[in-house]
């Protein structure tokens, strides 16, 4: 059962991975501009992201079906509380003088959108990909939250702190307030389908579109120096400890498969990259960070399949 699973969830990878190495590719090969890989992941992230959500939400989400929809963002809130406490107990081990809110960052911090939803694309059936789709939305919710606001205060190590509300309520954010509101009050029903269905096909671009990103930004982080001794306890921490965990407290729980899976799922990514994007932005050493994204993004490709496979081979079980 456990490699029957493997062999699944390693394809889905394997697909998501082709997809991310197209994108490295074109950067390194200067195909792809620094700049037009900005230019494509604001498209992404204001026009095409956003697209996916609006349809996927009006098509497949109703408060009926996920009279329990809140839970998701305070799930994200508990995954990015458990990810930072983890990496202060391993900051016990190591002698940080700087970079210690860099090492932080890394754990707390994954790819909580583009690969997860690539993944679950590749693993399940429509319906139940369908499903997953819209708690990764909820998900969200509460992950930018954080990720736009602690998340760049921590990376920027200054205490005139950078709350800002613009960044908080990016696109994706605003869209998925917006079409909750709007499926609240009734008004999906009176949206035609000539509207809708150019937005799907808009939003059909989104996962192929963000691999290609994905691997574009893990093209421009810049290794040197590489600490063998951080890089070894946030990978452990990161892509090891952090969905053991979650199996274990998922399974303790006896919580629900496809909540089980979107929990697991998360615990088990790599850093997120928009980690660099953030060091990039407000000029900051990216060191540490660019090691991470790096290291994570291909150990993961082993260890993403090792763990949710032996999540569904024990649900199965039980």
């Amino acid at each position: 059962m456990f490699l029957e699973h493997f062999k699944i969830t390693g394809l889905a990878i394997s697909q998501i991975f082709i997809l991310a190495a197209l994108g490295f590719f074109l950067v390194k090969k200067t195909l792809l501009s620094s700049a037009g890989l900005d230019a494509l992941s604001r498209l992404v992230i204001q026009v095409i992201f956003p697209a996916l959500i609006f349809t996927q939400m009006l098509q497949n989400f109703s408060f009926n079906l996920y009279p329990n929809w809140w839970i998701f963002p305070l799930i994200s809130l508990a995954i990015t509380a458990l990810g930072l406490i983890v990496g202060v107990l391993l900051l016990k081990f190591l002698r940080l003088k700087t970079g210690r809110l860099q090492f932080l960052s890394l754990v707390g911090f994954q790819n909580s959108g583009y690969l997860p939803l690539a993944l679950v694309a590749g693993i399940f059936s429509a319906q139940e990909a369908n499903n997953i789709f819209i708690f990764i939305f909820l998900f969200l919710l509460g992950f930018d939250l954080v990720a736009w606001s602690v998340g760049v205060y921590m990376l920027t190590y200054e205490k005139k702190a950078q709350f800002r509300l613009k960044s908080i309520f990016s696109p994706p954010v605003v869209v998925n307030l917006a079409t909750l509101t709007i499926i609240a009050l009734g008004l999906n029903k009176f949206i035609p389908l000539s509207i809708l269905k150019p937005v799907q096909m808009l939003g059909n671009a989104t996962l192929p579109l963000a691999m290609l990103v994905v691997g574009g930004n893990i093209a421009l982080v810049r290794l040197k120096d590489i600490d063998k001794k951080n890089v070894f306890f946030f990978l452990l921490g990161k892509l090891i400890i952090l969905p053991a965990l979650g199996i274990w407290v998922v399974l303790k729980l006896g919580l629900p498969q496809l909540i089980g899976f979107l929990i697991v799922m998360q615990l088990a990514m790599p850093s997120a990259t928009s980690l660099s994007v953030i060091v990039r932005h407000y000029k900051r050493e990216d060191a540490l960070i660019s090691q991470g994204i790096f290291f994570s993004h291909i150990i993961s490709l082993f260890t993403i399949p090792l763990f949710l496979s032996l999540y569904l081979s024990l649900v199965v079980l039980k």
